[in-house]
């Protein structure tokens, strides 16, 4: 499965970082009489040294933790001068290449979803095998857990030697500051074990990330790492690590205006990680998941405007209707419609109510009479992906603040998550 690059158009304003800058050192206290301390060029000199080291240790310790992994399926290509002349469609075998690493004994591998994905999107390839450093065989490898909506998946390679397992150790990436070095590890374009090093660039870009509940694909909007290190096709799901070799972020995405242009993206010094800590706090329901799907938590109800999309109605937010037809039916020009609440869920007991009558349109239907749901923790609210974005990070025992709306009514709604929010 392709995940589509987000494209952009990009301009880089260089700095120009004059000599000055290299006369403007003081050496260090008690070594003026050092010559090589007096030179501030050879100083510098040393400071990139220790640099490299410090990279060439990471490598050295942590590659052995990264995994190549390889997925096969086939796909039947139409014959295209079929309905003219006849015969049959076409199955061939596709392959996919992208990274992952090792988080604990046992071998369980963290990665992304769309490397494991099947052609469809829904559920994972039929086959997938890892390689790890140094071995030239791979072994086949099996699905422990899947979150499509957080773009993670959790596989563990079967038949594979005790020895081989590394894991490489979880960082802390609500520590994170911009400037921060990040070296990240994969199989870029399919060069398996490859390494570039940059800077976090930001730790708090807004991006889609993963896959909607609804089918359509869309990513639901969470908080990723931009690093400059070199990410390219074939990087998804492998390590993002800091300076002390922990994990901080999978590598997942890249911001390509030559793949707007070429269909192939190709790093432009944007790419993005999601954060370690995301994965960490989603790490022990993957594990339990039983080769099934994890998903992001749930408040009980059901969205009451869809349109029909291809092959089955997708829910979407108050924006898709005209603003006359919002103001007829009473509306607010933004929200999402609570069309049902399930009973003993965390929106019934906070009081949320669904719709008690139905208005069918061209295309789609709406339930009107209950809730609207204009935003949540402060943030905007238009569809069921924004909500899922406010809750995707959330614990057993969090809450969040929606502001809704009933007819003329608008009023804040704490509701709290239980466990049965995660099942």
């Amino acid at each position: 499965m392709r995940r589509p690059m987000l494209a952009a158009i990009l301009v880089l304003v260089g700095l120009g970082l004059g000599a000055t800058l290299l006369r403007d050192q003081v050496p260090l206290s008690g070594a003026q009489n050092s010559p090589a301390a007096s030179s501030p060029v050879r100083a510098e000199a040393g400071a990139l040294l220790q640099n490299e080291q410090n990279t060439v240790d990471i490598v050295r310790r942590y590659e052995p933790g990264l995994v190549y992994i390889n997925t096969e399926q086939q796909v039947v290509q139409p014959n295209p001068m079929g309905w003219m002349f006849g015969g049959q469609d076409q199955a061939q075998v596709q392959q996919g290449v992208g990274s992952g690493f090792f988080v604990n004994a046992q071998g369980d591998i963290l990665t992304n979803y769309h490397v494991v994905a099947g052609e469809s999107g829904q559920g994972p390839a039929p086959r997938i095998r890892v390689r790890v450093l140094n071995r030239q065989q791979s072994v086949p490898a099996h699905v422990v857990g899947l979150a499509p909506q957080y773009d993670l998946a959790l596989i563990r390679p079967e038949g594979l030697d005790k020895s081989l397992i590394k894991p490489i150790p979880l960082g802390d990436s609500d520590t994170l500051k911009p400037g921060q070095k990040a070296i990240a590890m994969g199989a870029p374009f399919g060069l398996d074990f490859s390494v570039t090093e940059g800077i976090v660039s930001s730790t708090a870009r807004q991006i889609p990330i993963g896959f909607s509940q609804s089918g359509t694909g869309e990513g639901i909007t969470q908080k990723a790492i931009q690093t400059d290190a070199a990410i390219n096709p074939g990087n998804s799901g492998g390590p993002l690590l800091d300076s002390g070799g922990r994990v901080i972020g999978i590598n997942t995405q890249i911001l390509s205006p030559a793949g707007a242009a070429t269909g192939v993206g190709q790093n432009a010094g944007v790419g993005f990680a999601i954060p370690i800590n995301a994965a960490k706090n989603l790490l022990p329901r993957l594990q339990q998941a039983k080769g099934g799907v994890v998903a992001a938590p749930r408040l009980g109800i059901v969205a009451g405007l869809v349109v029909q999309g291809p092959g089955q109605p997708v829910p979407v937010g108050l924006s898709a209707l005209t603003t006359q037809g919002k103001r007829e039916l009473g509306l607010p020009e933004t929200g999402l419609v609570v069309g049902q609440v399930a009973p003993n869920t965390p929106a019934a007991q906070a009081g949320l109510r669904g719709g008690n009558q139905t208005q069918t349109f061209q295309g789609g239907r709406i339930a009107l009479g209950g809730d609207v749901i204009t935003a949540a923790d402060g943030q905007p609210v238009d569809g069921i992906e924004d909500l899922q974005s406010v809750l995707i990070n959330k614990k057993p025992g969090d809450s969040v603040t929606l502001h809704v709306v009933r007819g003329n009514q608008a009023r804040d709604v704490k509701v709290t998550l239980n466990n049965a929010s995660f099942q």
